[in-house]
Order: structure tokens, then C-alpha cells, then sequence
């Protein structure tokens, strides 16, 4: 058990003939009694401030400690908002590639209903050339027919022409 200053203060020592000089020995009791309780002092205020720096190091602790789960919530929290970017981009390139399907197909569909369209197109109007051929030739071959060279004579009227004059 470690001795207090006032176990020093009250240690008596037994005399003996020509033993050491009791003032002096008291003197020295005394500044040993001093330094003891300075000692002892700082003693209590180191351990005092060693409590207070393992509260600050216990608070510093839970701080990095929160800190860390922190990091790792937010590290999750990326991974989790990268992971759902990622699915949503994939959506939305495949509802792209199903308009840009459904564009392409509409295209098509247009393209052939133009395409027979023209074909119909081009269909009538060779059925137009050839009736008007048709025709165009009808009426070359009534001119070339006999009757005309009549007509082509002053006062030669046909009798159906002088029956609608006279009308």
C-alpha cells in the first residue's frame, strides 16, 4: 500500500545516542512531504486529463464509427441508384429499339402501300395511253376514210348538211 504524505508527516522514528539531527530530519520529512503531494497532485491531474482525453478519444471513435457506416449507407446507396440507372437505361433502350421496330415497320408498310399504289398507277395510265391510242387512231381512220374529199369541194354539201341548214 503506497504511503500518503500524512503517513510521512506522522512516522516517528526511534532515538538512539548520537542518532541523526531531529531538525533536520523533520526539514527534510517535510520538503519530501511537499514534493509527495505535488507529486501526488499531478499524479490526479494527469489521470484526470487522461480521462479526458480517453472521452474525447471514445467520442472520436463513435464519430469515425458513424462516419464509416456512413461511407458504407452511402456506398450502398450509389450502387443502388447506379444499379437502378442502369435498369432504367436498359428500359428505355428497349423501348427505343421496340419504336424505332415499330417506325421502321410503319415505314415499310407505307412504302409498299406508295409502291402499289404506283404500280396501280402506272397500270391506268397505260390503260389510258392505250384507249387513247385507241381513240386517236379511230379518229385518224375516220379522216382517212372517203367522205371528206366532199367537203373539201366548194358548195358541196352533203344532203344531210342541207337538210340542217334548211332546219
Amino acid at each position: 500500500m503506497p504511503l500518503t504524505p500524512l503517513d510521512i508527516h506522522n512516522k516517528e522514528f526511534s532515538r538512539r545516542l548520537r542518532g541523526y539531527d531531529e531538525d533536520e530530519v523533520n526539514e527534510f520529512l517535510d520538503q519530501v512531504i511537499k514534493d509527495y503531494e505535488t507529486i501526488i497532485r499531478e499524479n490526479k491531474e494527469l489521470h484526470n486529463e487522461m480521462l479526458s482525453l480517453q472521452e474525447k478519444l471514445n467520442h472520436f471513435a463513435n464519430i469515425e464509427d458513424t462516419l464509416s457506416k456512413t461511407i458504407i449507407v452511402a456506398q450502398e446507396a450509389a450502387d443502388e441508384v447506379r444499379h437502378n440507372a442502369k435498369k432504367e437505361a436498359q428500359l428505355i433502350v428497349k423501348e427505343a429499339e421496340k419504336n424505332a421496330d415499330r417506325i421502321v415497320n410503319d415505314s415499310l408498310n407505307k412504302a409498299r402501300k406508295v409502291s402499289l399504289e404506283v404500280e396501280e398507277l402506272k397500270k391506268q395510265a397505260s390503260i389510258y395511253r392505250a384507249r387513247f391510242r385507241t381513240l386517236v387512231e379511230a379518229q385518224l381512220e375516220l379522216l382517212s376514210q372517203d367522205g371528206w374529199e366532199s367537203l373539201e369541194q366548194p358548195g358541196a354539201l352533203s344532203d344531210m348538211e342541207k337538210e340542217l341548214l334548211r332546219s
